[in-house]
C-alpha cells in the first residue's frame, strides 16, 4: 500500500525544552503494533515530499495519533518547522513500519529521542498489567533533556535508570551506557534487549550485548 492520509494537528505540548507532543486526528482502520513507526510530513506547500520516520506513541485503543518529536533548531528542517505548527495544521501520515515490537521481558535500553518507541510498548504493558521484568536505561546529555521522566517513574519505578553524559548532576548516574555500565547494571544477558538511539550508539551496544552473551535473536532494533 502507498497510503497518504492528511490529519489535523489536535494539540501539542511541550514535553521538554525541545520535544512535543502532537495529537492528531485518527484515520479510520488505521492501526499499528506499539514500538511501530511511519513517514510524516508536513501538509503545506514546499514540504509534503520531506518525508521523516516518527514513531507513534499513541495507543490503538487511543481515539487519536500521537507522535513525540524532538525538535532540531540548528537548522531548518522537519522538525523545526513542526515545532512551529499550530492546532488545525496538517501533517500527512503514511504506511506503517517497524522492527522494534515487545517480544517479552527484558532490558530497554534508550538514547535521547531514541526512547520514543519505548513509550507505547510500556504503555502497552500497563494496560496489561505487564511490566513486571522489564527496566529502562535511559541516557541523555543532561536531566532537562529528559523525555516523559515523571511517566517513567511512574510506571517503572526503581526499574527506570537514567544516566547523564554532559555533566554529573545530583540524582543520576553519570557516563555512557557502555560495557561496563551493562556489566553492572543487567543481571540476566539471556532477557530480551529492546535497543533505540543514535546509529552509532546501535551498533556498539549490539557488538558489547553479543560479547556480554546475548544471544543476536534477543536483541530488538530498528534495522
Amino acid at each position: 500500500m502507498n497510503m497518504e492520509l492528511p490529519v489535523k494537528i489536535l494539540s501539542k505540548e511541550k514535553v521538554t525544552h525541545n520535544v512535543n507532543r502532537f495529537q492528531l486526528e485518527k484515520p479510520g482502520d488505521y492501526h499499528f503494533i506499539p514500538g511501530q513507526a511511519t513517514e510524516v510530513s508536513i501538509n503545506k506547500p514546499g514540504w509534503i515530499e520531506e518525508k521523516r520516520p516518527f514513531t507513534f506513541t499513541s495507543l490503538n485503543s487511543d481515539p487519536f495519533l500521537e507522535f513525540t518529536i524532538k525538535s532540531y533548531s540548528d537548522h531548518s528542517g522537519v522538525t523545526h518547522e513542526l515545532s512551529k505548527l499550530k492546532l488545525g495544521d496538517e501533517l500527512i501520515v503514511r504506511d506503517i513500519w517497524g522492527a522494534i515490537e515487545y517480544k517479552g521481558p527484558g532490558y530497554f535500553i534508550a538514547g535521547g529521542a531514541g526512547v520514543t518507541p519505548f513509550i507505547a510498548i510500556l504503555r502497552d504493558l500497563k494496560t496489561k498489567y505487564m511490566l513486571h521484568g522489564n527496566k529502562l536505561f535511559f541516557s541523555n546529555k543532561t536531566s532537562a533533556d529528559i523525555i516523559l521522566k515523571e511517566e517513567f517513574e511512574d510506571m517503572l519505578g526503581e526499574n527506570f535508570i537514567n544516566t547523564l553524559t554532559a555533566r554529573e548532576e545530583k540524582g543520576f548516574l553519570f557516563g555512557m551506557i557502555n560495557e561496563k555500565f551493562l556489566v553492572k547494571h543487567v543481571t540476566n544477558f539471556g532477557a530480551h534487549f529492546y535497543v533505540c538511539g543514535p546509529p552509532n550508539m546501535v551498533e556498539a551496544l549490539q557488538s558489547i550485548l553479543g560479547k556480554l552473551g546475548a544471544s543476536a535473536d534477543s536483541v530488538v532494533f530498528e534495522k
